[in-house]
């Protein structure tokens, strides 16, 4: 398949908005992939090369200035393997042999063929191809239900793969759970309280919410693994020794990582992330509370209801389980969120216990209350400051995720920074520039923001129709990337 084909892909689904037109231009253009274009396709087209980062900087992208190609001659292959060659190139005069390579590839691309390699290569992707509209294109393509493919992705999170043997006839069941390989985890929804939280359920499990990191930990015999919420590996020694100190041989379980301190109170998560982020010093201290279980000794229990998987979480790590209760009355349900607040913790977790473990939509099943409402917003730009705050960039220009594609501003704010912060994503906003208007400095939407705020309100001013009300940052969120930020729905939710 030529690039060029692609490129033609991402501008149709790029110049609209709806979610079915974006969906039927992927499908049509995987199915006609072969075998062994399938990932590469995907993955461009969802904004990430199979060989994930490449070591390729955005000023030695922009720097090339090859004339291009008269013609479209540059097929997918011929992208894939460059960039193979590229990620390899390590070492003394590696950067000149970089250059060299770029300026190869892109004297054999059209104009809008480097066009889309920029950016490509500098995570500028904005077609609108997410997770969620590629799922549906290669359920679509392939003619398998959607359902078969999300489960698929949850288990193997590589879409690439999951689409290729999806469109080659391959049996998506045979894409399973494996002990010591990170899966999707299951996310909550947002309530305003623990009763609307139960609403409609028989029962529920009330579990506190703490301010750390979503971990999940495998273990194999002496081996145990943890893993990020984004399936990144991470090194956490006590956690490990307590999972490997449980009467198990073989489990997956789902939970919370978070540093204690000196004392019983949580310290603040960007304490626990620094701590865990500083190389000199091993992240000891770091305390494990479960609330889930995926897998005991050779059961897989994602299609177990909660009760039946708190039941096995109990029997082997009742003193690592996080606090909560099973009730089927509010008020035991508000008691729990005042223990977890009087503690230092955020909320509380309102879980069906019927419920089957199921990853990436954030459903009813699941629903976070929180006594201060909080959104994960998209930095999109930036102000510099006046007064006591010139030369810093300042009052932030925040973005919900459009399901669609792209980003939707729903406010502004400057409350909530202190003078290290504003220091630092002063730094962090001019490596991502894009450009400028004015005092505004507009930005990759790449850094992940939490957002407290007193509510959002109906506004003209912005695209999205609304408005934060009292907004103020909370806290940057490096453990995300844009694609888990805040939708405009659930930000249009909370009026």
């Amino acid at each position: 398949m030529l690039l060029a084909r692609v490129v033609e892909a991402s501008n149709a689904m790029a110049s609209t908005s709806a979610r079915l037109r974006k969906i039927a231009v992927l499908a049509e253009l995987v199915a006609s992939c072969g075998p062994d274009e399938v990932d590469v396709v995907v993955g461009y087209l969802s904004g990430q090369p199979p060989q994930g980062r490449i070591g390729v900087g955005y000023a030695a992208v922009y720097k090339t200035d090859t004339l291009p190609a008269p013609e479209a001659t540059l097929a997918v292959t011929d992208v894939d393997r460059a960039i193979d060659v590229l990620r390899d190139e390590t070492g003394a005069g590696s950067a000149g042999r970089r250059a060299s390579l770029l300026a190869d590839l892109f004297g054999r691309a059209t104009a809008p063929e480097q066009d889309f390699l920029r950016r490509l290569f500098t995570g500028e992707m904005r077609q609108g191809a997410l997770e969620g509209v590629a799922v549906e294109a290669v359920a679509k393509g392939a003619g398998v239900p959607a359902a078969k493919v999300r489960r698929a992705l949850m288990l193997s999170s590589d879409l690439g793969r999951v689409a290729r043997v999806a469109l080659t006839g391959g049996d998506l069941d045979a894409i399973g759970l494996t002990v010591g390989h990170g899966i999707k985890p299951m996310l909550a929804s947002t309530a305003s309280s623990v009763s609307e939280a139960m609403d409609g359920l028989a029962q529920a499990s009330v579990e506190w919410k703490v301010d750390g990191i979503r971990i999940q930990a495998h273990r194999d015999g002496d081996d145990v693994r943890i893993f990020t919420r984004n399936q990144n590996p991470i090194e956490l020694p006590d956690v490990a020794d307590a999972i490997r100190s449980l009467p198990v041989a073989r489990a997956v379980l789902d939970g919370e990582a978070i540093w204690l301190g000196d004392g019983e109170r949580p310290e603040a998560f960007q304490d626990t992330m620094g701590r865990i982020g500083r190389r000199s010093v091993p992240a000891t201290g770091i305390r494990a509370w479960l609330f889930d279980v995926l897998h005991i000794d050779g059961d897989d229990l994602l299609d177990v209801p909660l009760a039946q998987r708190l039941e096995r979480l109990e029997a082997v790590a009742s003193h690592l389980r996080i606090p909560g209760v099973v009730t089927d009355d509010p008020s035991d349900g508000e008691r729990v969120l005042a223990d977890a607040i009087e503690a230092g913790h955020e909320g509380v977790v309102v879980k069906d216990v019927d419920s089957l473990y199921v990853a990436g939509r954030r459903g009813k099943s699941w629903r976070k209350v929180k006594p201060v409402r909080t959104l994960d917003l998209v930095v999109l730009g930036a102000e510099w400051g006046h007064g006591r705050r010139r030369g810093w960039l300042s009052n932030l220009h925040l973005g919900a995720r459009d399901p669609s594609g792209g980003f939707v501003m729903v406010g502004k704010t400057f409350k909530g920074l202190t003078d290290e912060l504003l220091t630092w994503q002063t730094e962090q906003f001019l490596a991502r520039e894009d450009r400028r208007e004015g005092i505004t400095v507009f930005v990759r939407p790449e850094l992940v923001v939490e957002i407290a705020l007193d509510g959002v309100q109906t506004s003209t001013r912005y695209p999205g129709g609304v408005a934060l009300r009292f907004a103020r940052v909370k806290r940057y969120r490096p453990d995300k990337d844009p694609s888990q930020a805040d939708t405009i729905d659930a930000v249009r939710d909370l009026r």
